[in-house]
């Protein structure tokens, strides 16, 4: 179980004590992502994020912080999506205090150095056209502007090269000051270590935090999809890449597991649906999968393949087929074959100490609460083949389809007549 203290400033600061490990790990979730930001600001979560690693008063430059962790054998990291900030280290257990000591200067204490302003204001610009130019990675970005245009959700979570130009050094460190503040933080540890002994280190370490109120996130603008959707975007590439997307649902929606549950019979593994399909029986594509994910108040079913373009056409119409026969009764062999799968995956994920404190620390940060794996093992052991068959016939509907394509296309007719039936 978890163990969790709230200091005096509202830091949250949850723990959990994993006797059989040699490692520690140390996760910092923050209220900040794209979700906060509006179009003139559009990036600057994930700008901050690259800055903190830039330099601190006792660590000037960003070898001395990647020094500190990597001399010891750890590792440290950052990354910014739509709900979230997050920063980790993972040090050898005798290391805990040095790797503590790191990420919480770090995440508290970053110079923003002018003239490292600058240099990494190329560096995103550089990383957001490598997205851009990466197929894979644009059909992600198209099929989330189709599904929630005109908002946070469909913007890439790095703004553009256009926003991030306009991102000045003030706004950086004004955005950063709002946000990192301890009552919209939370720090999460696994290790063998006692709690309270991750208490008082972390107190120690934050004793002159304060703060005041963070900005809130936008929430979801509700996209009425009434028909089928298509976009496609003309790449001279070797495949055609694709993703099929349908609306979703919120993370703590009752129906959360049963729907993660038929995605996982749907598309997720070497034995699910599409891919017995889509590769080994048809040979159409090398990469068939699906996926879900749950945000705060909305979420998204998304299938990818990325195929030969002449084989487009027919691997998309495999994709309905198999959408409608999810529609169908699901075999309880096919059920139990998933709910292993769930099930073991997360306790195999869970003998990690880095994946213990993230499954913490993010919960808490989103939810203020968590879940143990017992309860989710509990949650998926209750679904039924109804429950499958009945979350497919709630969120599975044809006119609610978009459907991005990039590859060697000019047009999207056979695309258009291919979601009209």
């Amino acid at each position: 179980m978890y163990e969790k203290t709230v200091l005096d400033n509202g830091l949250r600061v949850l723990s959990r004590r994993m006797p059989h490990t040699m490692s520690a790990s140390i996760c910092i979730y923050v209220g900040s992502g794209s979700r906060y930001e509006d179009d003139s600001q559009a990036g600057i979560s994930h700008y901050v994020e690259h800055m903190l690693f830039k330099g601190t008063p006792r660590r000037p430059t960003s070898i001395d912080i990647s020094g500190a962790i990597e001399g010891v054998g750890g590792m440290i990291n950052g990354s910014t999506d739509r709900e979230l900030c997050s920063y980790w280290c993972k040090v050898a257990l005798p290391h805990f205090l040095q790797g503590l000591d790191v990420l919480m200067d770090v995440v508290f204490n970053s110079l923003f150095d002018a003239a490292e302003v600058e240099n990494e204001r190329t560096v995103i610009q550089e990383e957001l056209g490598m997205s851009h130019d990466h197929p894979g990675y644009r059909v992600d970005m198209l099929i989330d502007d189709m599904m929630w245009p005109n908002q946070p959700l469909g913007r890439d979570v790095g703004g553009s090269k256009e926003s991030v130009q306009d991102i000045t050094r003030e706004m950086l460190v004004d955005h950063f000051t709002r946000q990192y503040i301890p009552s919209n933080m939370v720090v999460s540890v696994a290790g063998d270590l006692p709690h309270d002994q991750v208490v008082e280190a972390i107190a120690s370490r934050v004793k002159d935090q304060s703060g005041g109120t963070a900005l809130s996130w936008h929430p979801v603008v509700a996209n009425d999809v009434s028909s089928p959707q298509v976009r496609v975007e003309h790449r001279k590439t070797e495949q055609a890449h694709l993703c099929l997307g349908l609306p979703g649902i919120a993370t703590d929606h009752p129906d959360r597991y049963a729907l993660d549950m038929m995605n996982t019979v749907l598309g997720e593994g070497m034995s699910s649906r599409l891919f017995s399909e889509v590769r080994e029986k048809q040979g159409l594509a090398y990469d068939i999968h699906s996926s879900v994910s749950h945000l705060r108040d909305t979420g998204s079913i998304i299938v990818y393949s990325g195929v030969d373009p002449k084989k487009a056409a027919r691997t998309v119409s495999t994709i309905l087929t198999e959408l409608e026969r999810m529609k169908e009764d699901v075999p309880q062999g096919e059920l139990n074959r998933g709910r292993e799968l769930a099930k073991g995956r997360l306790l195999l994920r869970m003998e990690d100490t880095r994946a213990v404190a993230a499954w913490a620390g993010a919960q808490e940060m989103l939810h203020d609460r968590v879940l143990t794996v017992e309860d989710v093992v509990e949650k998926v052991d209750a679904i039924t083949t109804d429950d499958l068959k009945e979350v497919a016939n709630r969120f599975l509907l044809s006119e609610k389809q978009s459907l991005a394509v990039v590859g060697p296309f000019r047009s999207d007719r056979q695309f258009q007549n291919l979601l009209k039936h």
